[in-house]
This record gives structure tokens, C-alpha cells and sequence, in this order.
């Protein structure tokens, strides 16, 4: 397994050691966790939006870079 840290990789390897039934809830759990974050993610996305596209009818004028847009919105969800 490349990429991961020590920690991960003991993990993983403890985990290989647990039953097939043990091993699926751990798995299930893990997914379900990356499920919430996309949710998250997706959250601050909708909200980014309905927030630009205010923006926008307020200030048909008014530019802003979408790179400094996109650094605002992932230092928001990488805070979480």
C-alpha cells in the first residue's frame, strides 16, 4: 500500500486480522464518513453559489477573480 502514513498502515493491517462480518461495519463506517464530507463539500458549494449569484444581481459591475473565490471557499471547508 502506497502513500499512507505508518499509523494508516497498521490500521489497515489490524483491520485485515478482523472477521469478514467486522471488517464490512468498518468499511461501511469508513464510507459513510467520506459520504458526510461530501455532503459538506456540496453544502458550501450550494452556499457559495446562492451567494455569488446575489452578488451578481446586486453588482452586475462588480468582478471578482474565481481564483480568489475558489481559495475563500477552501480554506471555509478545509476549517471545518
Amino acid at each position: 500500500m502506497s502513500y499512507v502514513t505508518a499509523n494508516a498502515a497498521k490500521l489497515l493491517e489490524e483491520a485485515l486480522l478482523l472477521s469478514p462480518e467486522e471488517r464490512a461495519k468498518v468499511a461501511s463506517e469508513l464510507l459513510a464518513s467520506l459520504e458526510d464530507r461530501e455532503r459538506e463539500v456540496q453544502a458550501a458549494w450550494a452556499t457559495e453559489i446562492a451567494r455569488r449569484a446575489a452578488d451578481a444581481a446586486e453588482n452586475p459591475d462588480d468582478d471578482e477573480d474565481w481564483r480568489t473565490a475558489l481559495n475563500e471557499i477552501r480554506r471555509e471547508v478545509l476549517s471545518r
